[in-house]
């Protein structure tokens, strides 16, 4: 397709300024009238230092999502930002990540992330954005966001302060923790709200954490997983996309495809390289080819994902490492990233 050619022709000039992380995703229909693309940018964790001080790195790269963003040929239908502007959720670190992201030319829509709500649950931020899990239809899709960080009433409210439930939900790996949920109350919500919606309807979910069972101690994690798949399961199109992991990640249940998206931050390793708790990650998951885990930029880039009746293929563009393809393949009915998985089979042989 002609936009397809000129995103990645774009996004190519972009990767040799070191791009940062942004995800141009296009939906493909029968009529090409009703084709369009939506970006998605996540996991900026604006941290404030002092007063009007905040880490430089994570402000610039939001900086550069959002330049991107207005640069992209096809022009996005919307925006979509996949959570945690903040790092510890002070309403000047929110502030500030929405002062930035107010430089997009578009119609933005948000998704609330842990790092957004621990402190105050969420006060400021819906103060500022609204609804914390929402619906729309955009040109025969039914778009669904989630609040997928919640837990238990009585995890939440356990603490002296808000602050220290903070600083629990904003490590990586403290054992104090509790696993995230989308809850009761939202599922009722989801079926209700899905129940006016034909099968045959393309159905895409934006939630913050996985909504599958990853690796729970990183909280790479939502406990009724299954739930929320089995409400997603009568439709015959439905996709996924997530935030909150900072990587590559690609997983298929069911009908159901799961897609990942980088942060603007940082990338964190995989929970393979953890060694003290079984890990859950999914066979079909899509490795970062990572030469330099040192390098605070590396595996950090683009994502292109074409949705042609609900089979993806996706093409990352990481400008500190090789470019990845993972093509659909009619034969297994699964997208498959054959080059780079025929690569590590070698290497493991190889040793």
């Amino acid at each position: 397709m002609s936009s397809r050619r000129n995103f990645i022709k774009k996004a190519g000039v972009l990767a040799a300024g070191s791009a940062l992380p942004l995800s141009l995703v296009e939906l493909s229909h029968a009529n090409s009238a009703d084709n369009f693309t939506f970006a998605f940018i996540s996991d900026s964790h604006i941290q404030q230092i002092k007063g009007n001080q905040f880490v430089q790195n994570w402000d610039r790269g939001l900086q550069r999502a959002v330049a991107e963003a207005n640069l992209l040929d096809p022009k996005p239908d919307f925006i979509m930002y996949g959570g945690d502007i903040a790092q510890i959720g002070t309403a000047a670190e929110i502030d500030h990540g929405l002062e930035i992201l107010s430089g997009l030319r578009g119609n933005t829509h948000f998704v609330m992330g842990e790092h957004d709500y621990y402190l105050d649950l969420g006060e400021h931020w819906s103060k500022r954005l609204g609804d914390q899990y929402y619906s729309f239809d955009h040109k025969g899709v039914h778009f669904v966001v989630l609040n997928s960080i919640l837990t238990h009433d009585d995890w939440t409210h356990k603490w002296s302060s808000g602050k220290e439930r903070m600083g629990v939900m904003a490590g990586l790996d403290d054992p104090r923790g509790s696993p995230f949920m989308v809850g009761a109350s939202q599922r009722a919500w989801l079926e209700l709200d899905l129940k006016a919606v034909d099968n045959t309807t393309p159905v895409v979910v934006f939630s913050h954490s996985p909504l599958q069972k990853l690796f729970k101690n990183w909280n790479f994690w939502t406990d009724d997983a299954e739930q929320i798949q089995a409400i997603l399961g009568r439709f015959n199109d439905v996709n996924v996309f997530y935030g909150h992991v900072h990587q590559i990640q690609y997983n298929q249940i069911g009908n159901i495809k799961f897609h990942s998206a980088m942060a603007t931050a940082w990338p964190w390793p995989y929970p393979t390289s953890y060694a003290q708790a079984t890990n859950y990650m999914p066979k079909l998951t899509v490795p970062m080819n990572r030469a330099d885990p040192f390098f605070e930029r590396d595996a950090t880039g683009w994502q292109f994902i074409d949705i042609h009746t609900g089979k993806a293929d996706i093409e990352y563009i990481l400008p500190e490492n090789d470019g990845r393809k993972l093509i659909y393949n009619k034969e297994s009915g699964r997208p498959e990233d054959t080059q780079y998985q025929t690569q590590q089979k070698a290497s493991q042989k190889h040793y």
